[in-house]
């Protein structure tokens, strides 16, 4: 099942082309996608969001619905769960998408609190890594964090490949502080969950925590009310083992910080290709993000 082909190329770039032979056939076997019926379902899906007019979108073109079928493995009424639970987190949530652009998202960058490596791991998932100990809570609120997840995983489901395999979190949890804890509230707890789980068309295939402290404890126990068993057997803890995280991602796929081999790479490189890839901009247009500098 996660024996994937994929390569150890480093680059800062979307694929934003037909899926290979292996990957659709994949999407057959694990995701209930048949090429066959694949027009028919999309036609009842949009049927469906119109029929029961639960929320107003802002486009239902083929591509669009198709992320929403293969994150609910082509049950329609998942699917049609999620779409509206997408366009029902946009509208309760106006603060995560209104006046964010790259330039802000690329400051976030710098910080390296939140990264993508330009690399895939073993089975071609990406990795979101959210390195939390550079988080300065006074000159970085946590809605920024959020507001770049949104467009991250925005720009991210734009890969067909990302659609069908989902993706890979991790949380380095070292040096966290109590200070930091206290501004991951309740409220901002269920966010999170909203937009990793119940709210958005990106499975989130495993969730690893590395370098966690006591501080974690007190964390962990605001979230724990909100996952369900499913999502719970997705996460791993590491501490510092990084052995143990090995048993999952292969040494070869990860920074030299966490037992890999490869560097820090500059996230400048990801802002650059969004700004010069017409496909990325106008991608982000549609969803309200302002492309050029402010």
């Amino acid at each position: 099942m996660d024996n994937m082909p994929t390569d150890n190329e480093v680059k800062s770039e979307l694929d934003l082309g037909e899926p290979p032979i292996e990957l659709l056939e994949y999407a057959r076997r694990e995701l209930g996608e048949d090429p066959d019926t694949r027009v028919q379902v999309l036609a009842e899906f949009r049927d469906m969001i119109y029929e029961r007019g639960e929320c107003m979108p802002h486009r239902t073109d083929d591509a669009f619905l198709l992320r929403f079928l293969r994150a609910r493995y082509f049950v329609l009424e998942r699917a049609h769960r999620l779409f509206v639970n997408y366009y029902n987190f946009k509208e309760n949530n106006p603060e995560i998408f209104e006046g964010v652009n790259l330039m802000k998202l690329q400051e976030l960058g710098t910080t390296n609190i939140i990264t993508v490596p330009p690399y895939r791991e073993q089975t071609g998932r990406r990795i979101l890594l959210y390195r939390m100990g550079n988080w300065d809570p006074e000159n970085t609120p946590v809605i920024e964090i959020l507001q770049a997840t949104m467009a991250i995983l925005e720009l991210a489901i734009l890969e067909e490949r990302a659609q069908i395999l989902g993706g890979i979190c991790i949380f380095d949890l070292g040096d966290l502080s109590m200070q930091q804890a206290w501004h991951l509230t309740p409220n901002i707890a269920t966010k999170v969950i909203q937009i990793m789980v119940t709210s958005f068309p990106m499975k989130v295939h495993a969730l690893h925590i590395v370098n966690q402290s006591k501080v974690f404890d007190f964390v962990y126990n605001i979230f724990k009310p909100l996952l369900n068993d499913q999502m719970r057997k997705r996460i791993f803890f590491h501490g510092d083992d990084m052995e143990s995280l090995h048993q999952h991602i292969n040494p070869k796929h990860l920074p030299e910080r966490y037992g890999g081999v490869h560097p820090d790479y500059s996230y400048s490189d990801w802002i650059d290709y969004f700004k010069n890839n017409e496909k990325t901009k106008k991608e982000l247009r549609s969803l309200g993000y302002s492309i050029d500098e402010p």
